[in-house]
């Protein structure tokens, strides 16, 4: 759908009115740039981009991704199964390295609480003209057991559902012939928009090593990937980059709200509507828990009052928050 800016931003508008007052006290999270993103998800559908915030913002409030701290998910990383690589694409976008066949835990809550960690990490560094990443996936060692399908699919949830247009494109390298029937089992989670930002990339391939050179400056790029750098993955090194990270992604944690101030936010007449209207059989590529409950806004703003709300999942595209895409 193409919109021009003004339209854009009236939808924009649209949204945030249908969110109500509780916009206001979680202005980062209902920022434009924020916005925007849900209603690209959600193809600048209004009703469906407003139900997909509400649902991260309930998300966000019970599983608190902001306070995941290195030393709660250390011993996922000990093997490098995923990083975030010392290194930008060549238009700034941060990389996140997975190596689905060094994984090291059976705990499938673990690797997903590692894998947020990870999410936060990549946006809390993006420079503030970007707020996309790059997904570089390296199949050395995988096998079917690598990876269970439980863990992909809630992967491909929690990517879509609550880091909505974050993946600027994901590179699969070298994926083994027996990856194809995981592939035909993955491929029903992801929405249209995500499946065709995934590339198959093979080092024996001179196509497809084009896309590693059109996106990367291979003399940065690990030599597991066809680039020249060889430094590869430093478990030591990058624990003290994490806990580096740690100390400045608390200064983006604000204090919980008061009681007092919380008790002004009330779900709105249009937000009680969209609550009911969102729920209409033409709502697709939505998670389960989607499901309608009694006011989601209500429970926000109960939980609102419990918890801290900082988080650094857009404060990144602040600067940018008057440029839509």
């Amino acid at each position: 759908m193409s919109l021009s800016p003004e339209e854009q931003q009236a939808k924009i508008d649209d949204v945030r009115k249908l969110i109500g007052p509780i916009a206001d006290k979680l202005p980062v999270l209902c920022s434009d740039a924020s916005i925007s993103r849900y209603l690209r998800a959600r193809n600048w559908n209004t009703k469906k981009a407003t139900k997909m915030l509400k649902e991260t913002l309930k998300w966000r409030l019970e599983y608190k991704p902001e306070k995941i701290r290195w030393e709660d998910v250390a011993h996922e990383a000990e093997t490098g199964k995923i990083y975030r690589a010392s290194f930008c694409d060549k238009l700034g976008r941060p990389v996140l390295v997975m190596r689905p066949g060094f994984q090291n835990t059976n705990s499938a809550s673990g690797q997903i609480k590692y894998l947020v960690y990870c999410m936060e990490n990549a946006v809390m560094n993006m420079s503030q003209d970007q707020e996309q990443m790059v997904w570089l996936v390296d199949f050395q060692q995988w096998a079917r057991a690598s990876v269970s399908i439980k863990v992909t699919r809630e992967t491909a949830h929690i990517l879509q559902d609550h880091y909505p247009e974050r993946l600027a494109v994901g590179i699969l390298y070298n994926p083994p012939k027996i990856f194809e029937s995981f592939w035909t089992m993955v491929k029903p989670f992801l929405e249209t928009k995500t499946y065709k930002k995934v590339h198959f990339v093979y080092s024996d391939d001179l196509k497809s090593q084009k896309i590693m050179e059109e996106v990367f400056d291979m003399d940065q790029l690990d030599v597991a990937f066809g680039g020249r750098n060889r430094a590869g993955f430093d478990y030591q090194v990058y624990a003290q980059q994490m806990k580096e990270d740690d100390i400045k992604k608390s200064s983006y944690t604000s204090p919980s709200y008061s009681a007092s101030i919380l008790s002004e936010s009330r779900p709105s007449e249009e937000s009680s509507d969209i609550d009911r209207d969102s729920n209409d059989s033409d709502e697709v590529g939505l998670s389960s828990s989607d499901e309608a409950t009694p006011s989601n806004l209500e429970y926000i703003n109960k939980k609102t009052q419990e918890l801290s709300l900082g988080c650094k999942d857009v404060a990144v595209a602040t600067a940018a928050a008057a440029r839509v895409q």
